[in-house]
């Protein structure tokens, strides 16, 4: 096959569902390359908020499984926080019933309903995975690199040019498959975030009570307080909108008073990969090669990274095998 070998796999895509991807595989004892167009400090995935939810990812029948495998690989890494960035942390899901959630809920270790005196109103309190993305970026990659897999700043125009190189390529391109592919199904769902001084926050909160393309939701991370958010359909700007950050802080401030006076340290942008359905499958391409998709995880790629970098690790697996 053009000088390939036989053992190769290139991974399209850098961020949290690439990587995942990438390090079962190596793991696996593939010769693995990742092809990145941008770091994975500058993809969608280090600007992710990073609690570990189901949030607008279908379908629903398998982002359970997916969601609950992921958990408890994050459980075992919060144990080494420092190291991999992922911490067990206790929140509210606010607007939310224990019966408004899917079957995976019954799942999640002391999921209950929240008291009056966590939220007024509606809510479900959760100690979940929330994950300091820079870092478990950084530490994808070290593990990637100990199993032998490298990374290379690359851009492919099309899925047929790592194809010439590669028995096997598994697309984890995100956003970028709706061009890659192509697919006109993957459409951007803009997340504004406002990066604060923590004032002393230590709870997760997450709330879609507000109206329209508006949320509101804080994560406390290690050095910094995550402000959120937007959900707007169609939106390709990466431009922070000012009057949206002061709606950020606004919102969440009614929630916790001390927010209003947190200095302010920066201001971000990040596009969702939103898809009808992620898309995991195997198709066949020229000269027995084969593409694995993995791609279309919402806002929820990191909540179901590591269930689904699993069943694209599998049919990579067969394809070779074949």
């Amino acid at each position: 096959m053009d000088g390939t070998h036989d053992n190769d796999v290139i991974v399209v895509g850098s961020g949290v569902i690439g990587l995942t991807t990438a390090v079962l595989l190596a793991e696996r004892g593939r010769r693995v390359r990742v092809w990145a167009r941008e770091p994975a400090e500058r993809t969608t995935s280090a600007v992710a908020g990073a609690l570990w939810w189901p949030y607008r990812i279908e379908p629903a029948a398998l982002v359970g499984d997916w969601s609950l495998q992921s958990l408890v690989i994050y459980e075992e890494l919060a144990e080494r926080a420092e190291e991999t960035g992922v911490r067990m942390v206790d929140g509210v899901q606010g607007e939310t019933r224990l019966d408004d959630l899917g079957p995976w809920a019954a799942q999640v270790p002391g999921l209950r309903p929240a008291t009056r005196d966590e939220y007024d109103g509606p809510g479900v309190w959760a100690r979940v995975p929330l994950i300091d993305m820079p870092v478990h970026l950084g530490w994808l990659r070290a593990r990637l690199a100990r199993a032998g897999g490298t990374v290379e700043a690359r851009t492919a125009g099309s899925l047929d040019e790592p194809l010439t190189e590669a028995p096997v390529v598994v697309n984890c391109s995100g956003i970028g498959a709706r061009s890659l592919v192509p697919d006109g199904s993957v459409r951007p769902v803009r997340g504004q975030l406002v990066i604060v001084e923590n004032p002393g926050v230590r709870t997760w909160f997450a709330s879609a009570r507000s109206a329209g393309q508006a949320s509101t939701y804080f994560f406390p991370q290690p050095d910094r307080l995550v402000l959120g958010g937007t959900a707007q359909d169609d939106d390709w700007s990466l431009t922070p909108d000012p009057a949206t950050a002061e709606a950020i802080v606004k919102r969440c401030a009614a929630v916790r008073p001390e927010i209003a006076g947190a200095r302010v340290l920066d201001h971000r942008v990040g596009l969702r990969p939103v898809r009808p359905a992620v898309r995991i499958e195997r198709e066949p391409a020229a000269d027995g090669r084969v593409l694995v998709h993995n791609y279309g995880h919402g806002g929820a790629g990191v909540t179901v990274a590591w269930g689904c970098a699993q069943e694209a690790a599998r049919l990579a697996d067969e394809a070779a095998a074949s």
